[in-house]
């Protein structure tokens, strides 16, 4: 998997005095990964390549790239770059600029003119700028050509700088001279719950506190030291409180059960300025028969009565092993630079799982071993890039002031549903994510943005339909290919030597066992395949469980078995155009799509088998933070497919899907319904005012009340919940007063 090489960085210094770093790398910026992701661009702007050299290319009148970093922390910063231009006339120019107050003014940095438009790389090695110690340094590519047939091109950025290790820092003292994300507060802090003492000194398990408790408080300070190292718990096995919710398969009773206590607990974060983050994301195997730990980033500061200590708090779930559901959680402890530490307070009071809730909390001991850790600087800056390339965001009830007369209100939770079953619901217009609160059983999730949420079948759209159109817009022709050319496993029963990757990816492959409406889904025997831990015990059951009953494409019948193939079936098809070691979600999901439109490392992951096999799921599986889900709906939904202008997915594919295709409207689940590539589609005609004849809205739905509704007024309404029920007909009403959704 490719890193991303946009970077924003801030001062970063380990748990102990360090020397002056010299010439740190703080940006490097070649293109030669074909993607301009992070840049902010106008005009037409796109990754140019010349005879295998990549750069960014600025084309016409007007166009213009911006990126912005952090130097704060840094001192004798310096900005190299390369420009080029092609095509220019009299008067006409490429320039190449810098900023250090944000872009309210700008410092040349090269500027070519007519003469200068070879296409040649021109350089300017050290650009005449005070860049130390700069909240929003920014460089810019700028197009000041009459026509559209003018061309710039930029390149080579190196913006390097030493470590400050000067007087510079917090009026409050201490060793941390990171300030990214920079708190304010004085640190007077009036606190009842989660106190100094009770971290330091109080007894497990403590008691349910309501979780503000663990948030960032309004008035902290900046924090004082610096997290680097492992964080270890003890007593997870035995520790702790429990109090079931909801138990539909009796998992736990009244006994004491490992269900009831986490996992084991060390692993390695690092702290850049007010923020930590885990360097482990998605799903971390563990010794433990039930749960797997998702850790997520969290926050850390300073309040007064903590004695010198910092506060930190790390979020996390935990998910149950081989499957879906997410429980969310948070944990909280007090720290400082010499590996003293208080107690890990914890709770869990949320969850998106139909058939499991339930409330963890305890007090545990810990330790912290401060480390240097290996490529910590590049943690840093990736980190920092995740962050700043999110999603504007704003709450749901921000609507009614953007668009006066909406009601946010319809778009907070489905009809009829208990808004405490829903983790979190939110909209998507005109590059904005309103996003709703995060509800637990006590109080808000404070830390949403990194609250984790599960895919379950959403992923066959997202994962299976969208890998098939990316593979047919390489390989055209793909999602003809037969399922016994690929899974060897499907060749003994003779049932699918005419089934295609569209017949799997549309539900009608012909084989089943009752056609009536989720029965066969419903059937017992799909622990076969939900509860199994290998490949091949996975596609043996998918394969033999059903006999021939109707000609491929003309039935529609709901298995998750026959996603699973379709995801063994491409994965096979991948490795024999791109080498045994091509992986049909790391490589065509992930490298091509994923990270290119900035989705976190959480949604970078998806479930596999626990063999050597380690064959992902395909149908169900993946996870999300909020913003993931705004970046991968806006992606199919609103932008079609396209990154940087440039189209990554089969468009008539696409078009299918999204019931824009009159030819290929796929297959009917029930009335008003239809189901094509793994996405759904219903017919809500005249429910939306001013509309007339058939009004198709394609949809993706997951179990226990997951549901991602693509507008065809280019929104993007969801909700994750868990109370098994699936309304979004109020919420596509209410966007249709913002902007027609009229087809």
């Amino acid at each position: 998997m490719k890193i991303l090489r946009h970077l924003i960085t801030a001062a970063f210094l380990g748990a102990c005095a360090a020397p002056t770093i010299q010439a740190a790398p703080l940006f490097d910026e070649d293109f030669q990964d074909g993607n301009i992701f992070g840049w902010s661009t106008t005009g037409t702007v796109y990754a140019n390549a010349y005879y295998g050299n990549y750069s960014i290319g600025l084309r016409g009148s007007g166009a213009s790239s911006t990126y912005t970093l952090s130097t704060v922390g840094y001192v004798n910063v310096n900005i190299s770059l390369d420009i080029s231009a092609y095509s220019l006339e009299y008067s006409e120019t490429c320039v190449a600029e810098v900023s250090n107050n944000g872009g309210s003014s700008w410092v040349n940095a090269i500027t070519l003119s007519n003469g200068q438009d070879n296409s040649a790389l021109y350089t300017a090695n050290s650009v005449a700028i005070n860049a130390d110690n700069k909240s929003q340094l920014m460089i810019r590519y700028r197009n000041a050509g009459n026509d559209y047939y003018d061309y710039c091109y930029g390149d080579n950025i190196l913006v390097t700088g030493d470590v400050d290790t000067g007087s510079g820092g917090s009026s409050s003292g201490g060793s941390n001279d990171d300030y990214y994300d920079e708190l304010t507060g004085s640190g007077n802090v009036s606190r009842s719950l989660l106190t100094y003492t009770v971290l330091m000194n109080g007894s497990d398990p403590g008691s349910r506190v309501n979780l503000s408790a663990y948030g960032v408080p309004q008035n902290a300070a900046h924090p004082q030291n610096a997290f680097a190292g492992t964080l270890t718990l003890s007593g997870e096995a035995t520790g702790g409180s429990f109090a079931e919710v909801k138990d539909t398969y009796n998992y736990t009773g009244s006994s004491d059960n490992t269900r009831k206590h986490l996992p084991e607990f060390a692993f390695q974060f690092i702290q850049t300025g007010s923020h930590i983050f885990p360097l482990e994301r998605g799903s971390i195997p563990s010794a433990h028969p039930n749960w797997e730990y998702v850790l997520t980033p969290g926050r850390v500061w300073q309040e007064n009565n903590d004695n010198g200590y910092s506060r930190a708090a790390i979020p996390f779930a935990l998910q149950q092993r081989n499957a879906n559901c997410m429980h969310n959680g948070v944990m909280t402890f007090l720290f400082k630079d010499d590996g003293s530490i208080s107690k890990v307070a914890y709770q869990i009071s949320s969850e998106t799982c139909l058939y499991f809730k339930a409330d963890w909390w305890g007090l545990l001991s810990a330790a912290y071993t401060p480390e240097t850790i290996a490529g910590q600087s590049q943690l840093i800056q990736d980190y920092q890039a995740e962050i700043a390339d999110r999603m504007p965001t704003k709450p749901l009830s921000a609507l009614s002031t953007d668009y006066p007369g909406t009601d946010p209100a319809a778009f907070a939770a489905p009809n009829s549903t208990d808004a405490s079953h829903v983790s979190t619901a939110g909209f998507v217009y005109n590059g904005v994510h309103y996003r709703g609160d995060c509800v637990t059983r006590y109080g808000n999730y404070p830390y949403c943005d990194s609250m984790v949420v599960p895919s379950y079948s959403s992923a066959k759209s997202f994962f299976g339909g969208v890998a098939m159109m990316r593979l047919e817009k390489l390989y055209p022709g793909v999602r003809n290919t037969t399922v016994a050319s690929h899974v060897p496993a499907c060749n003994s029963n003779g049932n699918w030597s005419d089934v295609t990757l569209n017949n799997l990816l549309d539900m009608a492959t012909g084989n089943y066992a009752n056609a009536t409406y989720m029965e066969d889904e419903g059937a017992s025997h799909t622990d076969n395949l939900f509860l199994t831990d290998s490949h091949s015990n996975k596609i043996s059951y998918s394969c033999s469980q059903y006999t021939r009953k109707a000609t491929p494409g003309t039935q529609w019948v709901y298995h998750t078995s026959d996603t699973y193939i379709a995801g063994t079936h491409m994965n096979d098809y991948l490795q024999g155009q791109q080498g045994s070691s091509a992986d049909i979600f790391d490589d065509t999901i992930v490298t091509d799509l994923w990270a290119p439109i900035g989705v976190s490392p959480t949604g970078q992951y998806t479930r596999r088998t626990y063999d050597a096999v380690e064959q992902p799921f395909a149908g169900w599986g993946l996870m999300w933070l909020p913003d993931d889900v705004a970046k991968i709906a806006s992606f199919v939904g609103i932008q079609g497919g396209e990154i940087n202008g440039q189209a990554m997915l089969d468009s008539t594919q696409l078009d299918a899907a999204l019931q824009r295709n009159s030819s290929d409207a796929g297959t009917v689940p029930l009335t008003d319904y239809r189901y094509n590539n793994g996405f759904w589609a219903h017919n809500i005609s005249g429910s939306l005012s001013g509309c007339s004849g058939a009004q198709w809205i394609p949809f993706l739905s997951g179990y226990g009340g997951i549901t991602i509704v693509l507008l065809p007024n280019d929104s993007v309404y969801y909700y994750f919940s868990d109370n098994d029920t699936y309304y979004w007909l109020e919420a596509v009403q209410e966007a249709h007063q913002i902007q027609s959704a009229c087809q």
